[in-house]
């Protein structure tokens, strides 16, 4: 091997290597990729959807009612849900509709015909969400851990804002 090829498999090797550092980086800090598991949010998402997680959204945006995100829940799993209660809301849904702040907000991405218990944001002790958290809800309200459940969650346990569908291929959509 001459000078010339030594340099050349050098200046290759580096860019290889760049290219795995960038990859690595944005998969660390800026997008991932997530699979739905379960049914909490059918029909939005079904068991098996292949997605695509901004890390960074919530970097430079607020967290905004309808978001679909991805939170951590217990030590190694993560819940995808729909952001429904912002800080400062007063939630209830009764009889299967939602209030906030007392006022019916429509829910157009639910099936039609379900049928869940009542709930009050005074059965997880408060009277309006406080600064830095949400109330989170799964579309598959009958099927659904969510803050119902785990309580209201807080800023810092959001992984990121689902953006896109890849997989199937037939659904893909952005969020």
């Amino acid at each position: 091997m001459d000078w010339l090829s030594i340099r050349e498999l050098l200046w290759d090797t580096l860019k290889l290597v760049i290219v795995i550092v960038i990859i690595l980086f944005l998969m660390v800090y800026v997008v991932s990729i997530t699979q739905v598991v379960g049914s909490s949010m059918k029909s939005t998402l079904i068991d098996g959807d292949v997605l695509i997680l901004s890390k960074a959204n919530y970097r430079f945006f607020d967290i905004k009612r309808g978001d679909i995100i991805s939170l951590d829940y217990e030590d190694t799993k993560y819940l995808i849900k729909r952001v429904i209660g912002l800080p400062g809301d007063s939630i209830e849904i009764i009889d299967n509709v939602l209030y906030i702040n007392g006022e019916v907000y429509e829910e157009d991405y639910l099936d039609e015909g379900l049928d869940y218990p009542d709930f009050h944001l005074s059965d997880l002790g408060y009277d309006t969400i406080p600064e830095d958290m949400y109330l989170v809800l799964g579309d598959n309200r009958e099927d659904s851990l969510d803050s119902r459940d785990i309580g209201l969650i807080s800023k810092d346990s959001v992984n990121g804002k689902i953006v896109l569908r890849i997989w199937p291929i037939n659904k893909i959509s952005l969020f």
